[in-house]
């Protein structure tokens, strides 16, 4: 099997879902422990976010790259970078990196148009939400984007950096984000996105009717079959 690197931190709280996901399907499918080797470099989260509100993406992939070179060197076979908001920079780490990168959105995007789904609500942090990356990684597979009204983005954003990735579960931000994903589904949106890793902590399935694209578990169920081979 290949040795998966990842790179984590972004938050903590996310990292350990990608590491769960990863070893326990592993054994769910096979029924040994005998899952891949896993390189964890696990960054600081507030120098991340401070360059990400300072809009200083060219310092931070080239800090990305960096952690990659690391993993490369410690025998990581291919990486994936265990954040959505980081995937700005995907293409530019992806061409100084030492060693193949997984995308998180062309991993939700395969699931979603698996699913059969052309219309889709996308929440996350507000770099996510209103940047092209995410919406253009999913038209490229004939899948339309839906984002919440700029009010309900900041809210969002702030339950994001304030609250999940500190493991702080509200159930007021959950009925908040509730009400966001139910706007988004009277504009027609088949399912949503939850293109924060954290979001899964606060936004369950039983919570919705519509189907919900967990893309931490996406993104480390597709490093789990690359490393398989």
């Amino acid at each position: 099997m290949k040795r998966i690197g990842i790179l984590g931190g972004v938050s903590a709280e996310s990292t350990a879902t990608y590491y769960l996901t990863i070893t326990r399907e592993y054994i769910r499918r096979f029924g040994d422990t005998g899952y891949p080797e896993i390189l964890i470099y696990s960054v600081s989260f507030a120098e991340y976010a401070a360059l990400q509100h300072a809009g200083r993406w060219e310092e931070l992939a080239a800090k990305m790259a960096e952690a990659f070179r690391a993993l490369a060197q410690a025998g990581a076979e291919f990486g994936l970078i265990a954040a959505n908001t980081l995937h700005i920079v995907f293409d530019k780490v992806q061409a100084l990196s030492p060693i193949p990168l997984l995308s998180i959105v062309e991993a939700t995007a395969r699931a979603v148009r698996k699913a059969g789904l052309s219309r889709v609500g996308l929440l996350g942090t507000r770099f996510t939400m209103e940047r092209e990356f995410f919406r253009r990684g999913l038209s490229s597979f004939g899948i339309e984007v839906l984002v919440p009204p700029p009010e309900e983005r900041e809210l969002v954003h702030r339950v994001i950096y304030g609250e999940l990735v500190r493991g702080e579960v509200r159930d007021g931000s959950r009925g908040e984000l509730l009400q966001a994903i139910a706007g988004l589904s009277r504009r027609g949106a088949q399912g949503v996105i939850l293109g924060c890793t954290e979001l899964p902590l606060l936004i369950r399935p039983e919570d919705v009717e519509l189907p919900l694209f967990d893309t931490a578990r996406i993104h480390a169920l597709a490093a789990l079959e690359e490393a398989l081979g």
